[in-house]
């Protein structure tokens, strides 16, 4: 048995060794030798297919299939060539007797040859000395000749048969280990050539007749036994071809093609020549389109070309063959008959030339580069539903295009009962509207179909997907564009993950998650991402403070949500089945897949849904969280809750671990210019109602209201640039800003005058801002919830603007405080009179004010203080400005009006500013009898308009830094003060 188990050992390696023997027919031979051992010494197996006398050392692929040509074989046992059997003994143990050549023929059994050889007269040449070598035709070979030509040797042997013998020889010895493939020999008539070819499975030929029994020396040269008598080739296939009328067809396509030229030259070819009646069968409308365009005649003439010669005795079984087209047909044998791509076809076999070989056929080969991208595919649903829909007479045979044609399992009963026009938006998107072979295709690479979509190409290792579907082999190019069958119909995406996520609803809390950790811009920038989403199945359980735990450490909260993303489109089509896929993440540690049945597994856990595109990744579903196994935990409390949530793992803790912080450099940046530019209109204001009062002399009283147009000199200070907004990190926010310099509205000014007429009215324009212009900023988001952040003054703030204003000579001093809420206005006025040390302070409501007392509490808003000085300059106006928002119960709402004006706007011209919150403090108004008046004081006069003067040239008071409030001390209250009002004084009529 263990010597049975050796010789089987032995007989595998010789049959798998790489063909480096100097002969294949040698090393067939050897193996027949080893398969024979058992029978004795000497031995070699050949298989005889059955119902003939074929007989062949034949290949291991042969010997255990059991056939030749799809035929039955059984086994013949001979002796080797060069030995004999003794009688009495086992096996073939002795060396046949070496004689000449004539006597030879005798012991290989060709004795037809050996008769006439000897009526001939070539028996003394062959008997005599000299190197030959003989192909000597077996008694079969002369029995399969044809009758006429058989007679007509016999019956002029000292010629027609001498010359056919001589025909048949080599003035030297040759062994079949110096038959190369594709030598060629000149014989012993008139040294007409013999071409051998030497073939990988063990056959020789000579002028395509099989040696079956080789290598028999003789002591004047070697005698190989053939299966047939050779004919001499004088003829190039090109001489054939124009010579046969049956192949005047050809002859016409190869003269327009151009390929006779190359029919002549010397070479190694194999031609599948179709008859005339072969081009009958061809449709009048392919072949005129076929010869139309010569560059798809020469694809359809290379296609029956090879470059190598092919006998039809050396086909034991199909083998495919790169045909001069480019592409492959396989040559195959069906008993006695050739076949080409599995179909007899051939008519007439191994027509020997001086370049190669015909076989003649009774079909037209049609390359696929030939035939238009249509033709390309075989009958089929998607073939079907094209035609049907009208999509066919798109494609025109002077268009390229390409075919993304699902598999007939892909038209479900769901989608064959959808309406025709949504079916014909789902095919138009299988069209490409231009010519894609298989090898042009690459990862990330966009094509655009006849219905206007873009789809993405993704490349695996051992697929080729587009969008959710994947190829399967047997792509195709025709003339005028090429076919890709894919598995399934393709969807392409409409949405980000982002919106798909919402549109589910299934994934609430991951959404809650990753808008916590400040990654919720990953879902909806652009990109090619692979996410797989726990739903809020996954967090079942959680209490209010397990939530707040799990927020609480942003670096953890970022770490765990980025191990469920991974750069680069995954479907499950194009993972490698039957192993484990690595995928790295974005946090750094690898996800492992596995592909199984039409089905994923991510870290052993089940993906019920996966492949749901997305215009920026695909998203597979999963039902628990994903963490890293092999990435610690540091802290008691977030084990227990990872614990709870992760059943999968079992967690490492590691005490004192802490997550490291993982930049947000996949996230974009947007950087946004904005170019603010300023108009100045140089006109007088509107003013809706101007009132100068006038009270006379204490004789008389009565007062005058005078309306007029007032006269204003204004001055102001214009910076114009170009401001730079650059938004970085996780918002990305598009400003838009839009600068209105219209014609401001003054609902009313008042000047109040006690004394003498006065002689100048001033309306003063107040424009708040930077301090050259009035800006109203829109805010344009998809989600807005950050808005422009200027400058927070915690502290008291130094001034903003300073407007000089010169005017005629007036005699008092006005200080307004505005408080701006929705839509109500309070106007505080204190009058100084001329001849009086009392204040008197004035309160004029422009609307139905409802609210006398302003009381600020809690947490602050930005406090702008505009300082004013008018007159020459005697006038001081210091206007102080709370943006805010008046709530209905008397707070203030700083957040409300941020948001109103964000989303609906707001009247007139606003600054909105993000508030900082700070500790509550009391806003107090100013100290009316602190003010003073410069009435009667020229030097401070002057002093003062130099001083602002100089303000106005250099661009106002340096700004101070902003100082927080106190911070607010355990155990101690603050009291809130309440805004000082002033009673308004009397006044008596004389």
């Amino acid at each position: 048995m263990k010597l049975l188990f050796v010789a089987l050992w032995v007989l595998l390696v010789l049959c798998f060794l790489h063909p480096v023997h100097p002969s294949a027919y040698d090393k067939i031979v050897s193996h027949s030798r080893i398969r024979a051992k058992n029978e004795g010494p000497n031995v070699c197996a050949l298989q005889m297919v059955m119902g003939t006398k074929k007989k062949y050392f034949s290949t291991c692929r042969n010997w255990y299939k059991g056939s030749i040509c799809g035929k039955k074989t059984m086994v013949l046992y001979e002796c080797c060539p060069g030995y004999t059997k003794l009688e009495g003994t086992r096996g073939c143990p002795a060396v046949a007797s070496i004689d000449h050549v004539y006597g030879t023929l005798g012991l290989v059994g060709a004795t037809t040859t050996q008769t006439y050889s000897d009526i001939s007269t070539l028996r003394p040449e062959i008997e005599g000395p000299g190197s030959f070598t003989m192909f000597a035709p077996s008694n079969e070979a002369w029995d399969a000749l044809d009758e006429n030509v058989r007679s007509r040797l016999v019956n002029n042997v000292n010629i027609e048969m001498y010359n056919t013998l001589h025909f048949h020889m080599v003035n030297k010895r040759l062994l079949t280990k110096d038959m190369k493939n594709d030598l060629t020999f000149k014989s012993m008539f008139n040294s007409h050539g013999l071409r051998i070819n030497h073939y990988s499975n063990g056959i020789v030929t000579v002028n395509c007749a099989r040696i079956i029994h080789g290598n028999q020396v003789s002591t004047n040269g070697v005698v190989h036994v053939i299966d047939r008598v050779i004919r001499i080739a004088e003829d190039t296939i090109h001489n054939v071809i124009d010579s046969d009328d049956e192949l005047s067809s050809l002859r016409t396509v190869a003269e327009v093609s151009g390929l006779m030229d190359t029919l002549k030259q010397p070479g190694h070819y194999t031609l599948f020549a179709p008859t005339n009646a072969a081009f009958d069968k061809v449709g009048g409308d392919v072949m005129e389109r076929l010869m139309s365009d010569k560059s798809v005649l020469q694809a359809l003439l290379h296609y029956h070309l090879l470059n190598s010669v092919q006998c039809s005795e050396a086909i034991m079984a199909g083998s495919v063959y790169e045909t001069m087209e480019g592409s492959t047909i396989e040559i195959g044998c069906d008993g006695e008959s050739l076949t080409v791509n599995g179909i007899k076809m051939v008519l007439k076999k191994d027509i020997v030339t001086t370049n190669g070989v015909i076989h003649l056929i009774d079909q037209v080969l049609i390359p696929n580069s030939a035939k238009l991208v249509l033709e390309l595919v075989s009958d089929s649903t998607f073939k079907d539903m094209v035609n049907e829909l009208g999509l066919a007479a798109a494609m025109k045979a002077e268009t390229e295009y390409s075919l993304l044609a699902p598999l007939n399992g892909a038209f479900t009963e769901e989608v064959m009962s959808l309406d025709q026009r949504v079916l014909k938006t789902i095919l138009e998107n299988h069209i490409l509207k231009l010519k894609v072979s298989l090898s042009e295709l690459y990862n990330g690479q966009e094509l655009e179909t006849l219905g206007g979509r873009l789809l993405r190409v993704f490349i695996y290792r051992t697929a080729v997907c587009i969008e959710n579907s994947c190829m399967v082999r047997g792509s195709k190019e025709g003339s005028n564009g090429a076919l890709h069958l894919m598995r399934s119909l393709i969807k392409p995406p409409e949405t980000t993950m982002f919106e798909v996520l919402v549109a589910d609803g299934r994934f609430k809390k991951f959404l809650a998650l990753m808008d916590t950790a400040g990654l919720i811009e990953l879902l909806k920038q652009s990109g090619a991402y692979t996410l797989f989403a726990p739903t809020d199945e996954a967090f079942e359980g959680l209490s209010e403070e397990d939530w707040l735990r799990l927020t609480s450490d942003v670096n953890a909260l970022r770490t765990i949500l980025l191990y469920h993303f991974s750069n680069g489109i995954f479907i499950n089509g194009g993972l490698e089945g039957g192993v484990t896929n690595l995928l790295r993440t974005i946090q750094g540690n690898n996800l492992q897949l596995v592909s199984v049945n039409n089905s994923i597994k991510v870290n052993s856990i089940d993906i019920p849904d996966n492949d749901i595109m997305a215009s920026n990744g695909v998203v597979h579903v999963v039902k628990t969280m994903l963490y890293p196994g092999d990435l610690p935990v540091g802290s008691q409390d977030l084990l227990l809750l990872l614990q709870k949530l992760i059943k999968y793992i079992q967690f490492k803790f590691v005490s004192g671990y802490t997550y490291k912080e993982i930049p947000l450099t996949f996230l974009t940046k947007t950087i946004t210019k904005t170019i603010t530019s300023t108009k100045i209109i140089e006109t007088a204001p509107e003013i809706k109602k101007v009132t100068r009062v006038i009270t006379k002399t204490e004789s008389e009283p009565n007062t005058v209201v005078v309306e007029s147009e007032p006269t204003i000199t204004k001055v102001t200070r214009v910076i114009e640039s170009e401001p730079q907004v650059v938004i970085e990190g996780e918002p990305t926010i598009t400003k838009v800003t839009q600068v209105i310099e219209g014609e401001p509205t003054i609902t009313k000014v008042t000047r109040v005058v006690e004394g003498g007429d006065p002689t100048f009215t001033k309306v003063t324009r107040v424009i708040e801002g930077d301090p050259t212009f009035t800006k109203v900023t829109r805010v344009i988001e998809g989600d807005p919830t950050f808005t422009k952040v200027t400058r927070v003054i915690e502290g008291d703030p130094t001034f903003t603007k300073v407007t000089r204003v010169i005017e005629g000579d007036p005699t008092f001093t006005k200080v307004t405080r505005v408080v701006q809420g929705e839509p109500t206005i309070t106007k505080v006025t204190r009058v100084v009179e001329s001849e009086t040390p009392l204040t008197s302070v004035t309160r004029v409501i422009e609307s139905e004010p409802t609210v006398t007392r302003v009381v600020v509490e809690g947490e602050p808003t930005i406090t702008k203080v505009t300082r004013v000085v008018q007159g020459d300059p005697s006038i001081t106006k210091v206007t102080r400005v709370i943006e805010t928002h008046t709530s209905s119960d008397g707070e203030l709402d700083a957040d409300g009006e941020i948001r109103r004006i964000i989303e609906e706007g707001g009247p007139g011209l606003r600054t909105v500013t993000k508030v900082i919150k700070a500790e509550p403090r009391i806003i107090e108004g100013p100290d009316f009898s602190r003010i003073s008046s410069f009435q009667d004081n020229p030097e401070l006069i002057d002093a003062e308009s130099e001083k602002i003067t100089k303000l106005i040239q250099e661009g106002g008071v340096p700004r101070q830094q902003a100082k927080r409030a106190p911070v607010k001390q355990a155990g101690m209250r603050r009291r809130n003060r309440l805004v000082r009002r002033h009673p308004k004084r009397r006044q008596t009529q004389s």
